[in-house]
């Protein structure tokens, strides 16, 4: 198994690029603007790579470590906000499947959020890795569930916008990345998996705190990717 890693912000993605440097070297190159760092977790050669924030920056990554680093299993981690008002900050949501938030082709014939082109609406996770995901989460006593992710190009903060998106898709949290990476690996039938950990609530509410949630958030979702990685050695 070769895994790669994906995190949208350096904090999404710092405490595994310790964890592969513990374990030996590690090689850097770049593509695309992005930083690609080559080690080992566990016993498994490992990709681990900041994308930026955002769906193409998000799908281009994914891309990259299909082509030009051969991984055959990709990990999203990173922070969300959450739908679901029994989804509360440092919760972790493990997704079941993602889906893009503010595609409309509707007009088309298309259904809300169904990319054109595509035979589905939601791009599925793997189930055994999602499950495998989950029962890590049981042994670092972390609270973990599943769901759905929905992902956009949009920092979701109003009411209005969070009952939307809850209401058509009936997604727990909301972020930036995870559809896009879900996509590229449905079109190259590659297993991934998506782990967010909740740094605020969707609403605005809690923005003076968000920086130290989003931190906790992030160290926590990596934590667990880490684990996951290192369950299979």
């Amino acid at each position: 198994m070769k895994f790669g890693i994906i995190g949208a912000m350096d904090v999404e993605v710092a405490l595994l690029k310790e964890a592969m440097e513990k374990n030996g070297p590690v090689l850097q190159s770049s593509h695309g603007a992005m930083t690609f760092c080559e080690g080992t977790l566990g016993r498994h050669p490992t990709v681990v790579v900041k994308s930026g924030v955002g769906m193409v920056n998000a799908a281009l990554c994914a891309q990259m470590l299909l082509d030009r680093f051969g991984v055959d299993h990709l990990i999203n981690t990173g922070v969300a906000g959450s739908l679901d008002r029994k989804l509360d900050i440092g919760e972790v949501l493990v997704a079941t499947a993602a889906v893009n938030h503010q595609m409309d082709a509707c007009n088309f014939g298309y259904a809300p959020g169904q990319v054109p082109g595509m035979d589905c609406v939601e791009f599925p996770t793997d189930p055994l890795l999602a499950q495998r995901t989950l029962e890590c989460a049981a042994r670092l006593q972390l609270l973990a569930t599943s769901g759905l992710v929905a992902s956009g190009d949009e920092f979701v903060r109003t009411d209005e916008e969070k009952a939307r998106i809850r209401d058509t898709f009936g997604a727990s949290c909301c972020e930036m990345e995870g559809a896009a990476i879900a996509q590229a690996c449905y079109v190259n039938q590659v297993p991934c998996v998506i782990v967010r950990a909740i740094s605020d609530k969707a609403d605005g509410s809690d923005a003076m705190d968000y920086p130290q949630f989003e931190r906790l958030a992030a160290h926590t979702s990596a934590l667990l990717v880490e684990a996951l990685v290192m369950s299979y050695s």
